[in-house]
């Protein structure tokens, strides 16, 4: 997906927000916002979000010094998860149709984003959500792709929503290798954060080789750009990943909740529709 103007002010709150978890300092919050603002001409508009953002949250890392502003977010809101986690857990395994309602929880779970959105209710947005159909749904055909390959790469987004993955994962019945930032980016799953939702248990980890807020190919390492090359079924988390991955023609799922316009725009979608939405060949 291209960059969009709308897109712009949206990476400016975002580098506000971000430069104040990290520092109290407002000297250096106004130098985030001066450095980042001068960036915005030079914005290639062809080039994904993700990538502009990759180079916007260096920056802010540069002059605040702090790594990983949202850590304190993504530990609550890992746990926040793994307290629903049986009672999701029995919601699918009392279901008819258990990979559908898998998908839904793994979808549900995109609600936890601090990119996009304030920290949101889960408990209070998860009922309503589940009881809802998908509003853009390739079920049918993820069913019989998922049937005819052999192992899955799973594309993560965001920690908290890495234990709704965790559900999806365990019903798919096939050897997962799960996907995470290398480094620490907004709320984006690392390692650490996989590893404390209990993802190491149930599948293989790996990092994509980028710290940007989305797979962006040009940013990865070797071994990942391969290992993605030959994948036969690949499941894309979220909307940086589908900002990122949006152009590709690969055997690609998206699975995700519309919480930006532009997106949802973009994916000729309404905002906040659900969707699993599979790559255009």
């Amino acid at each position: 997906m291209r960059t969009y103007l709308d897109c712009i002010p949206c990476l400016l709150h975002q580098a506000l927000r971000a430069a104040r978890l990290s520092t109290s300092d407002e000297q250096k919050i106004k130098q985030v916002l001066d450095e980042v603002g001068s960036m915005i001409k030079s914005i290639p508009l062809e080039n994904p979000p993700p990538a502009t953002a990759r180079i916007i949250y260096r920056k802010i890392k540069e002059i605040t010094g702090n790594p990983d502003p949202y850590r304190k977010h993504k530990n609550r809101s890992t746990r926040q998860a793994l307290a629903l986690y049986p009672g999701l857990k029995k919601k699918v395994k009392q279901s008819r149709e258990r990979l559908l309602t898998a998908v839904k929880m793994a979808i549900v779970g995109n609600i936890i984003d601090f990119g996009v959105n304030q920290p949101l209710s889960v408990e209070a947005e998860i009922e309503s959500l589940l009881s809802k159909d998908l509003n853009y749904c390739d079920y049918d055909q993820f069913k019989a792709d998922l049937h005819n390959a052999d192992e899955v790469l799973y594309i993560g987004d965001n920690a908290g929503e890495t234990v709704f993955d965790r559900i999806l994962i365990d019903v798919l019945k096939k050897p997962v290798t799960y996907v995470v930032r290398s480094e620490p980016v907004i709320n984006d799953a690392t390692c650490a954060d996989a590893v404390l939702a209990g993802l190491d248990r149930i599948a293989t980890l790996v990092t994509s080789g980028t710290d940007a807020p989305g797979t962006v190919l040009a940013t990865c390492s070797a071994s990942f750009r391969k290992k993605f090359s030959r994948s036969r079924l690949i499941i894309s988390k979220g909307q940086g990943n589908f900002e990122a991955l949006s152009n590709e023609k690969m055997p690609l799922y998206f699975l995700l909740i519309a919480k930006c316009p532009v997106i949802a725009r973009d994916m000729g979608v309404n905002l906040n529709d659900m969707i699993l939405k599979r790559a255009s060949h």
